[in-house]
């Protein structure tokens, strides 16, 4: 791992691929855990009618749904919606939906997948959002947490890792777009 540039930032290492797959190993041991049939290694197909709805937030939560997706053993119905907040490398704190949701919720489990959750303010109005369009309950899961600016006016049921409060790309997470494609995680210099 070397430094990366884009646009007029340099940004350093901070999270290896190796590491980023153990964290998403973790988050699918707990989802495994909660939606797994006790008996079965996956579920009958007369149960699919209960199967919950990944739903990936586009853009920056792709690569981490893709990745979660492989790793699950209970059927699921895949999703995607995008959101946005952010401006460079701050957050606007106005969420603007950019593409709605992709399939009908009604009556069923959304498990929200985002990249990083750090204010907030993001996943909280997106639970609401789902939850007035008739979902039967929302979980919200991420990858990364900043706890130390997490608002914490929700719970979240499933967390990878916590960092610090700095500004990342790799791995989905992008400045003005660009860096998504990396395939591990780099902090600003």
């Amino acid at each position: 791992m070397d430094k990366v540039y884009i646009h007029d930032k340099v940004f350093v290492p901070f999270i290896p691929f190796e590491k980023i797959s153990q964290i998403i190993d973790s988050v699918a041991d707990k989802l495994n855990g909660d939606f797994c049939d006790a008996d079965h290694d996956y579920a009958r197909p007369s149960e699919k009618e209960d199967a919950p709805v990944l739903l990936c937030i586009l853009h920056g939560s792709i690569l981490f749904t893709g990745e979660l997706l492989k790793r699950l053993n209970f059927p699921v119905e895949l999703a995607s919606m995008k959101l946005s907040s952010y401006v460079g490398t701050t957050s606007t704190g106005v969420v603007k939906e950019k593409a709605p949701l992709s399939t009908d919720i009604t009556g069923k489990t959304v498990i929200v997948c985002e990249d990083i959750v750090d204010t907030g303010t993001t996943i909280v109005a997106l639970k609401q959002k789902l939850l007035d369009k008739g979902a039967k309950d929302v979980k919200l899961c991420t990858m990364l947490l900043k706890p130390e600016v997490f608002c914490n006016r929700c719970e979240l049921d499933y967390v990878g890792a916590e960092i610090p409060n700095r500004f990342i790309v790799g791995f989905g997470l992008d400045y003005d777009e660009y860096g998504r494609n990396l395939k591990d995680i780099y902090v600003l210099e």
